[in-house]
C-alpha cells in the first residue's frame, strides 16, 4: 500500500546540523541520529515541510520546552545575523548538491514538482527574527534567497515583539505584543507573500497580527489550550479568530504541549493527539488543521521515533474513524491550500 504523503509544518533539522558543524547536511542524506533524514522521510512518507532556522542562546544544549522560568534571555544581534545566514546556507547547499533528494521551494507549484520526482520539498522558515534588523534589509535578502515563512519571535523577546514563555498551566496572555518594528515586519511579509507564523507569539502579539494581516492566520506547530493549558497552545478564542481568516494550525507533536498534565513524558498514546485533532477540527474545520511535528526540536511520543514513523499516526487517524479524504487533507492538502493563498 502506498504511503500517505505528509507535509510537515516544522522541523529543526538545520539548527541541529549547524550545531554539529555539518554544513553540507551529510547527516540528512546518510541518516544520522536526528528525526529528519532522507531515509526516514522516504520510509515514512514525509515529502516536504518547513525547515526552520533557529538561533540558540548562550546556554549550550536544546531548550527545555517545559522550563518554569518565564522566558529565555535575548541573543546578540551579531550572533543572530551570522547564525541565520549559516543555517540558511546549509539548506541552500543541500538543495544544490542533491536536487533529486531535497529542493528549496518558493511556491506550491515547486512543492508539487519536488513531490513528483521524489525529492523532499523544503520551505525555508525562520523561528525568531533576531537575524533581521529594524530596517528589514535582511528580510528582503533572505526572501530573494528563498525564505517564505517566519515567526517574528521565538519564546524570547526581540526588537519585533515578545515571545510567549514556556509555562504550564498558564494563559498565553503573558505581556505586551508586537513593537512598531514588529508591526512593520508583519505588513511587509504580507506584501512579499511570506507566511507569518503565530506559534511562539504571546496572546497580545497574536491579536496585533490579527489587526494587521490580510492573509490567513497560521500557527505552524501548536496545539489546543483547552486540552493542554500550556502557554504555547492556542485558546478557543484564538482558534475562532484564525478560522474566520481561513487559517490553519499544524499540530505540534511535543508531548509537553499535548498531555493533560503538561509533562514531558514521551509515554503518551496516539489517542491524545487525536483528541487535539478533534478539538482543532471542531473549531477550524476539516480544511484548517494539519501537522507540525517540531521534529528535532522537542520531545515527541515514544512511538514516534522519527519521520519514518509517521504512518503510526496515520494508522491512529484511521482507527479513530478518519476517512481517506480527511487524512489526505490533514497530511498534505490543507498545507497546500493555505500556502497557495500566502506564498503563491
Amino acid at each position: 500500500m502506498p504511503l500517505q504523503p505528509v507535509f510537515d509544518g516544522h522541523n529543526d533539522l538545520l539548527s541541529c546540523l549547524w550545531a554539529a558543524g555539518d554544513r553540507e547536511g551529510r547527516a540528512f542524506f546518510e541518516g544520522g541520529q536526528g528525526m529528519v533524514s532522507l531515509p526516514a522521510c522516504r520510509a515514512g512518507g514525509m515529502a516536504g515541510g518547513f525547515f526552520a532556522i533557529w538561533v540558540p542562546g548562550e546556554k549550550a544544549g536544546a531548550p527545555d520546552p517545559m522550563a518554569t522560568y518565564r522566558a529565555y534571555p535575548p541573543v546578540s544581534v551579531e550572533k543572530a545575523h551570522r547564525v541565520t545566514l549559516e543555517q540558511a546556507a546549509i539548506l541552500i547547499r543541500m538543495a544544490a548538491a542533491r536536487p533529486d533528494a531535497i529542493r528549496l521551494c518558493r511556491t506550491v507549484a515547486e512543492i508539487e514538482a519536488a513531490r513528483a520526482v521524489g525529492a523532499v520539498a523544503a520551505i525555508l522558515h525562520i523561528e525568531g527574527c533576531e537575524g533581521i534588523g529594524e530596517g528589514l534589509d535582511e528580510l528582503h535578502v533572505l526572501h530573494a534567497a528563498g525564505l517564505r515563512s517566519l515567526g517574528p519571535v521565538w519564546s524570547r523577546d526581540n526588537i519585533f515583539g515578545h515571545g510567549v514563555p514556556f509555562n504550564f498551566p498558564a494563559s498565553p496572555d503573558t505581556g505586551p505584543g508586537l513593537t512598531e518594528a514588529g508591526q512593520r515586519l508583519v505588513a511587509e511579509c504580507d506584501r512579499l507573500g511570506v507566511l507569518v507564523d503565530l506559534a511562539h507569539l504571546n496572546e497580545a502579539g497574536f491579536w496585533d497580527v490579527a489587526k494587521i494581516t490580510t492573509r490567513p492566520m497560521v500557527s505552524t506547530h501548536s496545539a489546543a489550550h483547552a486540552i493542554c493549558p500550556a502557554t504555547r497552545n492556542l485558546t478557543d478564542r484564538q482558534l475562532r479568530a484564525m478560522a474566520e481568516t481561513g487559517g490553519l494550525v499544524g499540530l505540534n507533536f511535543g508531548v509537553g504541549f499535548l498531555r493533560d498534565d503538561g509533562v514531558k513524558n514521551p509515554a503518551m498514546p496516539a489517542s491524545q493527539m487525536i483528541r487535539h485533532l478533534d478539538h482543532l477540527i471542531g473549531i477550524l474545520g476539516e480544511e484548517g488543521v494539519a501537522l507540525g511535528s517540531d521534529f528535532d526540536g522537542t520531545t515527541v511520543p515514544d512511538w514516534m521515533e522519527s519521520a519514518a514513523h509517521l504512518p503510526r499516526l496515520i494508522a491512529a487517524m484511521q482507527a479513530a474513524g478518519y476517512g481517506e479524504a480527511l487524512i489526505a487533507r490533514l497530511c498534505w492538502d490543507n498545507w497546500m491550500g493555505v500556502l497557495r493563498r500566502i506564498i503563491g
